[in-house]
């Protein structure tokens, strides 16, 4: 059964830094790109960050380039997102996803999403 268990998630004040794990099981992490997406209050998903299967290979929302560094290590099966200089309105819940496909049996048009960790920037 595939899981995505996102963590590290808090509250932290503008400017501070945060580091957000995913653990990945029940699929060949290594073989697929990963992404970071969040949700804020009362809005639709936003696609944060990209990371190729090999991870030599990032994308980032402009809202957030130059601020987050996603990376991976497909020998502990793990997604991360290093976010510095954090603003209010990074505020959300934060999701590691995989890409469309099939996934135990299912498929996810959407990719397969962890439950999220909240992430709160306030003074």
């Amino acid at each position: 059964e595939v899981q995505l268990v996102e963590s590290g998630g808090g509250l932290v004040q503008p400017g501070g830094s945060l580091r957000l794990s995913c653990a990945a099981s029940g699929f060949t992490f290594g073989n697929y790109d990963m992404r970071w997406v969040r949700q804020a209050p009362g809005k639709g998903p936003e696609w944060v960050s990209r990371i190729n299967s090999g991870g030599d290979s990032t994308y980032y929302a402009d809202s957030v380039k130059g601020r987050f560094t996603i990376s991976r290590d497909n020998a502990k099966n793990t997604l991360y997102l290093q976010m510095n200089s954090l603003k209010p309105e990074d505020t959300a819940v934060y999701y590691c996803a995989t890409p469309q496909g099939y996934y135990s049996g299912s498929y996810y048009p959407k990719g397969y999403w962890g439950q999220g960790t909240q992430v709160t920037v306030s003074s």
